[in-house]
């Protein structure tokens, strides 16, 4: 990705401001990071693990969920402070009220980097549906309505002029069930979730979820209002640390910089949050093979934030008058249009 030169001279200026004006923050500040056991969750891991956190004087849990929306609903209530995870209308109805904000992004679809698949189920498969456009009138799983799934499921739907049957089965768990079973016949996850699925016939890969949403910001980081506010100091220190975990991560298994050996050890440390429950050997390949781009320095896609926003109000999931400003906080990190 790149910025322009007044994007750059912003982000260096506004930097080295904080760094003078902004109050240190104290010593051993709990936090706590909402994360689901994705290898696209992986800067916090990294941040967690090699120290970025308590160097910064961070004391962070992490806390795992299951879907996008509790998380949302955890950072409003305040149980949890940062979080990482899709735009989904849980969250933008809570940024309606005043509750929650978009600070920053993470994983990314990218050319020329695996990404997101299309799935069908192996009974699916079987019986004739082989591409995207062959899933007409078929079960398309999700975990709520308004969540990602049921988003890129609807994008994959108006492009290829088909319907789906939207199936909410609230866990991302509870899905990779349903598919192996055959109780519904499509889905779109991570790679390394995806190809695992696919390696064991399970079910199969019939596209790329990039080739409909090209630039699809999938995630973002998150907190709650007040601390946009009244945490200013805090939320620019996690979200530094949170940059030197993507760094790290986008070295070793995106832009494979650090070699085998610096490979080798982002996927022991990923090991012990995802396929913690397999073997170090079995698990390796779904972690090196799922690995997409995250946004150096949390930078936010602001075109696919658009569209997303434009999506969930097209579907009456949300308050039409609701505008980007209101969801997103665009000064804590740089932009791209």
């Amino acid at each position: 990705m790149t910025f322009t030169r007044r994007q750059t001279l912003a982000l260096i200026s506004g930097t080295a401001a904080s760094a003078l004006a902004a109050p240190a923050i104290a010593q051993n500040r709990k936090i706590t990071v909402g994360a689901l056991r994705l290898t696209s969750h992986a800067a916090s891991f990294v941040a967690e693990q090699r120290g970025y956190f308590a160097e910064a004087g961070l004391d962070a849990e992490l806390r795992f969920f299951d879907a996008a929306q509790p998380m949302a609903v955890a950072i409003a209530s305040g149980d949890v402070d940062f979080g990482i995870t899709a735009m989904t209308g849980a969250l933008i109805s809570l940024a309606d009220k005043g509750a929650v904000r978009i600070i920053g992004g993470a994983l990314q679809e990218e050319p020329g980097i695996d990404g997101q698949k299309i799935l069908a189920s192996d009974a699916a498969f079987q019986a004739g549906i082989t591409a995207p456009g062959m899933l007409d009138g078929k079960k398309w799983a999700v975990t709520q309505a308004g969540s990602s799934f049921h988003y890129m499921g609807s994008k994959i739907a108006a492009a290829e002029g088909i319907d789906l049957q939207y199936t909410p089965l609230q866990k991302v768990g509870a899905i990779i069930g349903a598919m192996k079973s055959g109780q519904v016949d499509g889905w779109s996850i991570v790679p390394h979730i995806a190809k695992a699925l696919a390696g064991s016939g399970a079910v199969h890969i019939i596209g790329d979820v990039a080739d409909y949403l090209p630039d699809y910001q999938v995630t973002t980081v998150f907190t709650s209002k007040k601390n946009t506010t009244d945490e200013r100091a805090m939320t620019e220190e996690f979200l530094k640390v949170f940059s030197r975990g993507v760094d790290d991560f986008n070295a070793a298994l995106v832009d494979k910089t650090e070699g085998d050996a610096g490979r080798d050890a982002m996927v022991e440390l990923i090991h012990n949050y995802v396929y913690s429950d397999q073997p170090l050997e079995k698990a390796a390949p779904s972690i090196i093979n799922g690995a997409m781009r995250l946004n150096a320095n949390a930078a936010l896609n602001m075109g696919s934030l658009r569209d997303q926003l434009d999506w969930f109000k097209a579907e009456d999931l949300v308050d039409d008058g609701i505008g980007i400003d209101t969801v997103v906080d665009d000064s804590f990190a740089p932009t791209m249009a």
